[in-house]
């Protein structure tokens, strides 16, 4: 079961990765692991004994940090922007 559709995943790159076959953008990378992480922490809400899913978001958790810490390296102002618009905490 896909958990995004075609459409959504297309508009998400062409926001934040420039435009839709742009997929290898590390902006459009953590923008879907953050959508994604989303909708496995509402599931969970409901499914709190689910542990083999648990581990997925905590795998994807730590995807999505150190794909934002290498982006933080290496453009600063994009960094930035990327959280403001995602709503991080950073």
């Amino acid at each position: 079961m896909s958990y995004l559709t075609t459409e959504k995943k297309a508009s998400i790159f062409t926001e934040f990765g420039g435009r839709a076959e742009n997929t290898g953008s590390i902006e459009g990378q953590i923008a879907l692991l953050t959508e994604r992480i989303g909708q496995i922490s509402t599931h969970l809400q409901s499914n709190k004994k689910d542990f083999s899913t648990q581990r997925g978001l905590m795998k994807s958790v730590g995807k999505r940090k150190s794909l934002l810490i290498y982006l933080q390296k290496h453009n600063l102002q994009g960094y930035r922007g990327l959280i403001e618009k995602l709503g991080l905490r950073k």
